[in-house]
C-alpha cells in the first residue's frame, strides 16, 4: 500500500486550519470549568470516577473487516461526574504479530473534528508500517463532539453552503457587516442544536477520556500517535498524567504556549511559506498556470485571479459558483500535500478559462461535503474545540482591521482572509475555559516531537517550540514540503519513529531528515 497520504484525507485531518470562514484552530487548553484531573501518578482512581474506570467494554463487529467497536461513558462534564453521561465511540484492530504484544496504539489524525475512527480504519490500522501493526492493537476513540461521538452539529447543508460562500476579505462596511453575521448565524446554530455539548468539547476533557480508555484497555500507560491538532491532545495528556504517559509521538506539533492571535498570525506565514515552494515548482514548467518568471509573478497572478472572481464568480457545473472564498479554499486544501500540486495546477488553469469544478472539488474535499450537499461535522467540532479551548483572538472587526497590517506582512497572498477569519469565536456562545501555556509534562518518559520544515497547517518553530517545552521531548525534523511527516515517504523518519514505538529509543534530539 502507498503510504503517502492522499489529500485531505482524514490522516492529514485539519492541520491547525479550520481555516477560513471556519477559523484557525485554538492551541492550547489549561484550566476548565471542569474538576481537576487526577493526580498524575499511579495513584487510585478518584473516587467520583470510579464507575468509570470500572466499566467493561462490549466489543463487537463493526462491519468492517478486521475491527471492532465499542462504546464508552464518561462524564459529560468531570466537575459533575454524577450528572450526565457522554457516549464515546471506539474501534480496535488487534495486534497481529508476529512478536509479542507490546500494547494498544491510540492514533488521532488532528482537526480537532477530525475522525480518528475514520483515520483508524481507512488508513492507520492498514497503512501504518507493518511491524508496529504487528506488535500494537491499533485503536481510535472519536472525542467528544466529533464524528461518532456525540457530534456537534450546526447548520444545514444548504446553510453550510451559504456560509462558505460569504465573502471572507471584506472590502466594505456593508461586507464586514455581512461576514461578522455569518459568524453569528454559525454560533447561533451550534447553541441551538448542541447546547449541551458545547461547553464539554475541550481538550483537557478529551485527554481525561483518553485515560479512562487507556485504564479500560488495561494498559498502565498510554501509547500515542497524534498528528497535527493530534499533538496538543497527546501534550495536554501528557500534561495532566505523566507517569502514565507512553511512547508518544507529535507529529506536526502545535504549540500552546501561544494565544489565538499569534497562532493563526503564525499559520498565516507557514501557509504562505508552502505556497511559495508550490509556487517555486509551478514556475518551472512551462504548463503553470501562474505564470513562469518568478514566484512573485505567481503571488500577483493568484491575487489577481482571486479579485476576478471576488468581483465575478465563475461557473462550476454545480449551482454554487466559483467566487473568491471557495477559490482560496480550494487552493488551501492543495498546500497540505504537495502530491495535490499537479491537481492545483489544473484546477488554476481551467479557473482562469471560467471554469470552477476544480477548485470547488478541492474545496468540497476540504470542508467534508458529500455529493448530496451534506457536510460531515469536521468543521463544527472544529470551531466548538477551538472557540472553547482558548479565548478568541479578536472580538471586533476594529480589532481585525488594525491588525491586517501585520497579517499580509505574514501572507501578501492569504493574510486578510485569514485575519477575518480569526473573529469567529467573537460570537461564540460559551466561554473560553483555557489559556495559552507552556507544557513541561515533567516527569514524563521521553517523546518525540516532530516538524517539517516547510508545513502549512502548523509551522517548524511551534515543533521547535512544543520540543523546547517538554521536559522529555526530543525533536525530529523531517527538510520538506506537505502537512506532518510519519508515513509520507521518509525512511529516514519512518524508521525513526518505528524504532522508537517498537523499542522505547527516541531519536537524538535534534536528529533531522529529508
Amino acid at each position: 500500500m502507498d503510504t503517502r497520504r492522499p489529500l485531505r484525507t482524514l490522516a492529514l485531518a485539519l492541520g491547525t486550519a479550520g481555516l477560513l470562514i471556519s477559523g484557525c484552530t485554538s492551541g492550547s487548553s489549561t484550566t476548565s470549568a471542569s474538576a481537576p484531573a487526577p493526580a498524575a501518578t499511579a495513584s487510585p482512581v478518584p473516587a467520583a470516577l470510579k464507575t468509570f474506570y470500572a466499566q467493561h467494554l462490549s466489543w463487537r463487529d463493526c462491519g468492517v473487516t478486521g475491527f471492532q467497536c465499542t462504546t464508552m461513558k464518561a462524564p459529560l462534564d468531570y466537575a459533575k461526574p454524577d450528572g450526565g453521561e457522554i457516549k464515546l465511540a471506539v474501534s480496535r484492530k488487534k495486534a497481529t504479530g508476529p512478536g509479542k504484544r507490546i500494547g494498544s496504539l491510540l492514533v488521532n489524525p488532528g482537526g480537532p473534528g477530525g475522525s480518528a475512527i475514520g483515520y483508524l480504519q481507512g488508513y492507520a490500522a492498514i497503512g501504518y508500517p507493518a511491524q508496529v501493526r504487528a506488535r500494537y492493537d491499533m485503536v481510535a476513540i472519536d472525542p467528544r463532539g466529533v464524528a461518532r461521538s456525540e457530534p456537534v452539529t450546526c447548520l444545514t447543508g444548504p446553510q453550510m453552503d451559504a456560509y462558505t460562500q460569504v465573502d471572507q476579505t471584506p472590502d466594505d462596511a456593508g461586507e464586514v457587516t455581512a461576514l461578522s453575521g455569518a459568524f453569528k448565524k454559525f454560533a447561533t446554530g451550534c447553541e441551538q442544536r448542541s447546547g449541551e455539548i458545547l461547553p464539554h468539547v475541550s481538550t483537557v476533557e478529551t485527554a481525561r477520556d483518553m485515560d479512562i480508555l487507556r485504564a479500560l484497555l488495561d494498559d498502565d500507560r498510554l501509547n500515542y500517535v497524534g498528528a497535527s491538532y493530534g499533538t496538543f491532545l497527546g501534550a495536554t495528556y501528557a500534561e495532566l498524567f505523566p507517569v502514565r504517559a507512553g511512547r508518544l509521538v507529535l507529529d506536526g506539533a502545535m504549540d500552546p504556549s501561544l494565544p489565538s492571535v499569534e497562532m493563526n498570525r503564525d499559520q498565516t506565514a507557514g501557509f504562505e511559506t508552502a505556497f511559495q515552494s508550490f509556487a517555486g515548482d509551478c514556475v518551472k514548467k512551462a504548463d503553470c498556470p501562474l505564470g513562469t518568471t518568478s514566484t512573485s509573478e505567481a503571488a500577483n497572478r493568484l491575487k489577481q485571479l482571486f479579485a476576478d472572481l471576488d468581483a465575478k464568480p465563475i461557473a462550476t457545473g454545480d449551482p454554487r459558483k466559483l467566487g473568491e472564498s471557495l477559490a482560496t479554499t480550494g487552493v488551501i486544501a492543495a498546500m497540505y500535500d504537495e502530491t495535490a500540486w499537479p491537481q492545483l495546477r489544473e484546477a488554476l488553469t481551467a479557473a482562469e478559462k471560467g471554469d470552477g469544478s476544480g477548485l470547488l472539488s478541492l474545496a468540497d474535499s476540504y470542508y467534508e461535503r458529500e455529493p448530496n450537499g451534506s457536510y460531515a461535522n469536521l468543521m463544527y467540532a472544529n470551531a466548538a474545540v477551538n472557540c472553547v479551548d482558548l479565548p478568541p483572538a479578536f472580538t471586533t472587526s476594529k480589532a481585525v482591521t488594525e491588525a491586517l497590517p501585520t497579517f499580509e506582512k505574514a501572507s501578501p497572498v492569504f493574510g486578510k482572509g485569514f485575519a477575518w477569519a480569526s473573529l469567529n469565536c467573537a460570537y461564540w456562545p460559551v466561554r473560553a475555559t483555557g489559556t495559552p501555556h507552556r507544557i513541561t509534562a515533567e516527569g514524563a518518559a521521553p517523546i518525540v516531537v516532530v516538524g517539517t520544515t516547510r508545513d502549512p497547517a502548523t509551522p517548524y518553530k511551534w515543533a521547535k517550540s512544543l520540543a523546547g517545552q517538554l521536559s522529555s521531548g526530543t525533536l525530529l525534523t523531517y527538510q520538506g514540503d506537505g502537512h506532518t511527516a510519519y508515513g509520507r515517504g521518509s525512511d529516514c523518519i519512518d524508521t525513526a519513529i518505528n524504532t522508537y514505538l517498537l523499542e522505547g529509543t527516541p531519536p537524538g534530539d535534534g536528529k533531522k531528515c529529508s
